[in-house]
């Protein structure tokens, strides 16, 4: 049986990239290959460890697009061009909206860095998470995998793992620690758990 082809979307320096990487690598994703990166930023880092790894990779820039809308046109023909399954949101930082969400039901996953529905939606991303939650003083944070819909982070929860807070931490240590303890452990399980389930036909 064929494996479920996976593009992963990034922005920036693609450590939850090289964590997929490395898990299709070590069989924990063995139902998926990852078979293209798309970032909508040229000097993303992310694009060298895709290179390196031989995945094939594109450049979609905003910029390039009269509307949002085109640059979401281009980005669905890209995937469906590559015969795409499944996209990975591992650090994508643009918002999209309906129209690409529809061309991709069901088949758009994120992780976020907190317990949802705790610090997620419109405005909360990268270490702007981690300050909020060592600002409110919970003793417990984490990530979260979820399925994307049109509002932002609310989409079903596939899993969360959990991190404590320590003391003397800061939003970078913080944000360090989930990253090892949580992302990049429930981001490729959450990846093997929903090809499995396009493979066996269980998400229509």
């Amino acid at each position: 049986m064929n494996k479920v082809r996976i593009a992963v979307l990034v922005s920036g320096g693609g450590t939850n990239l090289q964590a997929l990487i490395d898990a299709e690598k070590s069989g924990i994703i063995k139902d998926g290959k990852i078979s293209l990166v798309v970032s909508n930023n040229a000097d993303a880092y992310a694009l060298k460890r895709a290179e390196k790894a031989g995945i094939e990779t594109a450049t979609v820039l905003k910029k390039d697009f009269i509307t949002s809308s085109d640059f979401e046109g281009e980005l669905v023909r890209l995937l469906k061009e590559n015969g795409i399954e499944l996209v990975v949101l591992a650090g994508f930082m643009s918002i999209l909206t309906e129209k690409f969400i529809k061309a991709f039901e069901k088949r758009i996953i994120n992780v976020h860095p907190s317990l949802i529905p705790s610090f997620c939606g419109k405005g909360y991303y990268g270490l702007k998470v981690h300050e909020a939650a060592l600002s409110y003083g919970v003793k417990v944070t984490g990530a979260t995998v979820h399925f994307v819909n049109e509002i932002p982070d609310g989409g079903k929860i596939i899993m969360q793992k959990a991190v404590e807070i320590k003391d003397g931490d800061t939003p970078e240590t913080l944000q360090k620690r989930v990253m090892e303890e949580a992302e990049w452990k429930i981001l490729p399980m959450s990846t093997q758990i929903i090809c499995k389930k396009i493979k066996n036909g269980e998400l229509l």
